[in-house]
């Protein structure tokens, strides 16, 4: 078993295509999760070949692989642009001819996760990772009180707009793996496993698996792993670093990343608190092949240097599972 080492472009999406592939060479990838924000049009990707050609020859050129797409900000639109749920941040996720009229960022975003999945097929990539928005992420605070009724009604929100894209994924033979996060209608364990039991385990429906996400929060990112092993589509290698002082609290102060003020962030892989070396081993025992895609986030380093340490550590800690009994040899022949 080797499973490929990529890297997210999210993070990189001021780069070019061949720019960025050449990037991710020199830092020692082996491929891309290239984000629909960045060096990937969609709607190219699903009219004109040649457009696929070329990203294709390009990667090649740069003995790079792709086994997953990202478009992230294209699905938050889909539930956020409902009047109830928007504020002007979304703006920045879709046109600019849209800005300020959410009931056209939905229509947009809707219609352009149906061509996401389209595009992903004609690419020969299986796996759309991606977020969801939630109508009641504002309300996770139950003051004033949240009822049972609105939250239900939240994730039937969410329901009823993402089946008919869904529908246009399982077309397409597309995977859809939502990023629990902060923000979305998943964003811990309970919720997690709230929304899979409402889409009653749809196997469309699956998990980008990200640790940085789930360490703040106090819960153990390798038994969210194990518990959800079947829906895990998608793995991210990031991480987190806490730092609880005593004067510094979970829910950041409105502090901006990186300030050391912030009772946690978000720092290269290998130099905050998630324990690889033990989601390594659950990853093994599910028998996880998939790539293993760095996102790159740390607002305290140069991120040329940060992007190619993080490649580095990521392939020392890939390590694959015994094929032995290490006691095997302890006994009498």
């Amino acid at each position: 078993m080797k499973r490929p080492v990529t890297i997210f472009t999210g993070q990189w999406a001021d780069l070019g295509m061949e720019e960025m592939c050449e990037t991710a060479e020199k830092m020692g990838y082996e491929g891309l999760e290239i984000a629909t924000w960045g060096q990937l049009d969609v709607r190219k990707a699903d009219s004109d070949p040649s457009y696929i050609e070329q990203m294709q020859d390009t990667m090649r050129r740069h003995n790079l692989g792709c086994w997953a797409i990202g478009a992230h900000l294209t699905g938050q639109c889909v539930i956020d642009g409902l009047p109830s749920a928007y504020d002007s941040r979304l703006d920045g996720f879709a046109p600019a001819q849209y800005a300020g009229k959410p009931e056209e960022i939905q229509k947009w975003a809707i219609e352009e996760m149906m061509i996401t999945a389209n595009a992903a097929k004609k690419m020969g990539v299986d796996t759309v990772t991606c977020f969801m928005g939630s109508p009641i992420w504002k309300v996770w605070y139950s003051f004033p009180q949240t009822s049972e009724e609105q939250v239900e009604e939240g994730y039937q929100k969410v329901k009823e707009l993402w089946s008919p894209i869904f529908d246009e994924f399982d077309k397409c033979g597309v995977k859809f793996a939502l990023e629990v996060h902060p923000t979305e209608i998943a964003y811990d364990y309970w919720s997690t496993k709230k929304l899979l039991d409402v889409f009653e385990h749809r196997k469309t429906l699956g998990i980008n698996f990200d640790p940085s996400h789930l360490i703040w929060q106090g819960i153990d990112p390798a038994i969210f792993l194990y518990d959800f092993a079947d829906s895990v589509y998608h793995v991210h290698i990031k991480d987190a670093k806490l730092n609880l002082n005593g004067r510094n609290g979970i829910l950041g102060s409105h502090i901006t990343f990186g300030d050391q003020r912030r009772g946690w962030n978000f720092v290269s892989p290998g130099h905050g608190d998630v324990d690889f070396d033990n989601i390594i081993r659950v990853l093994n025992q599910i028998g996880y092949e998939g790539p293993l895609s760095i996102e790159w986030e740390d607002s305290g380093m140069e991120r040329i240097f940060g992007g190619t340490e993080a490649c580095a550590f990521t392939k020392k800690i890939n390590f694959a599972p015994s094929d032995t009994a290490f006691d095997d040899a302890l006994k009498n022949n």
